[in-house]
């Protein structure tokens, strides 16, 4: 019978073969999920932020703020690609 304490000794060859098995792996409906729900709020995203924009388009421009209406959209714009680039990526990885 082997020592309790040589039972715990790894060695970097068992450490490599774990880890080659333990390769995670996504069932088709997480990626479906996932994906959809990241595209789903990339759109809600910009819808909701350029309405938004819309109805305070008067106060912003009025307002003493660097940022005027060009730099608000494209922050909005840019926030919404990238929840939808990251569903594409959920998607497709």
């Amino acid at each position: 019978m082997p020592r309790s304490d040589e039972m715990w000794d790894i060695t970097p060859k068992d450490m490599k073969k774990t880890m080659a098995e333990d390769k995670y792996d996504d069932c088709l409906a997480c990626r479906i999920t996932g994906s959809a729900a990241l595209v789903g709020l990339g759109g809600y995203n910009y819808y909701s932020g350029m309405k938004h924009l819309r109805e305070r388009e008067t106060a912003i421009l009025k307002s003493s703020s660097k940022y005027r209406m060009g730099s608000r959209r494209l922050g909005v714009t840019m926030l919404s690609l990238t929840f939808v680039g990251m569903g594409v990526w959920r998607a497709l990885n």
